[in-house]
């Protein structure tokens, strides 16, 4: 029985994502269930897919990823379900998913509309129950992708905005901002691959990129290459998004420095 991991904005103060294991678990006991993350600020699709995008590449072949950050629900938006040669991966066309698949070698795209494979009646307000728990279930239980409708021939896919290069300097932005207060930029390890750089964050003093939080005295920022493969802002002991005022799409410039060192690397 495979995998099924969960991604939602439920939070765990509620119901809901207990909710949506018992219907799994109703449907295909012997599935494994594993929680990636319900904490996705409310209705932030954007931060939901990197979650994603950041995770599923290390679980085994065959899981299933349900993700739900979903605030177009009961709306004309459509639900999903899409294999790829490693990954099955089901949730709402809003973008949510397209991260991920980006990466991916997409075989088929599914409309979820077999209300067969739904929990009746179904609500306005809870599809992570209704529709995306029970398709995954069956997935899991071996019902073909084809029974649950039609095919499409695409996804809805993010804007994702690349860093951009110019001369000693690169420009990027924070894309995510993790419980800790780190912020997660999209200027990947590839764009600053040799020197040595500062970061510049309007308002703050620059500070260097190192090869861990603890390089700088503590309070001190510092750019960190981390386990994402992307520049991470971070404080040593403290909280980024705090200390340096950061919000997801502010800007991140990148200066180059005379002094060549070679910068670390990331898993």
């Amino acid at each position: 029985m495979p995998v099924i991991t969960l991604t939602t904005d439920f939070g765990t103060q509620d119901w809901f994502v207990g909710t949506m294991k018992g219907v799994v678990l109703g449907i295909a006991p012997g599935a494994t269930v594993v929680d990636i993350t319900h904490e996705i600020p409310a209705g932030d699709i954007r931060a939901g897919a990197f979650a994603l995008a950041a995770s599923y590449g290390f679980f085994p072949r065959g899981t299933i990823h349900v993700v739900v950050v979903d605030p177009g629900v009961g709306s004309t938006r459509k639900a999903i379900a899409v294999q790829t040669t490693q990954h099955l991966f089901v949730g709402p066309d809003n973008g949510v998913l397209s991260l991920a698949l980006a990466r991916e070698k997409v075989t088929v795209i599914r409309a979820l509309e077999n209300e067969r494979y739904f929990v009746q009646p179904v609500s306005r307000t809870f599809h992570g129950r209704d529709i995306f728990a029970p398709a995954a279930a069956h997935l899991a239980r071996g019902v073909p992708i084809a029974r649950f409708g039609e095919v499409l021939k695409t996804f809805s896919r993010l804007k994702w905005q690349e860093p951009r290069r110019q001369g000693g300097q690169v420009r990027g932005e924070v894309v995510y901002i993790d419980r800790c207060g780190n912020a997660i930029t999209n200027i990947r390890e590839a764009n600053i691959a040799s020197g040595r750089w500062e970061v510049s964050i309007e308002g703050n003093d620059n500070f260097p990129v190192k090869d861990c939080y603890q390089a700088v005295p503590l309070g001190r920022a510092v750019g960190v290459l981390g386990s994402t493969g992307f520049l991470e802002i971070a404080v040593n002991g403290g909280s980024a998004r705090q200390v340096l005022d950061l919000k997801i799409g502010g800007p991140v410039v990148l200066n180059r420095t005379k002094r060549l060192q070679r910068v670390g690397q990331s898993f």
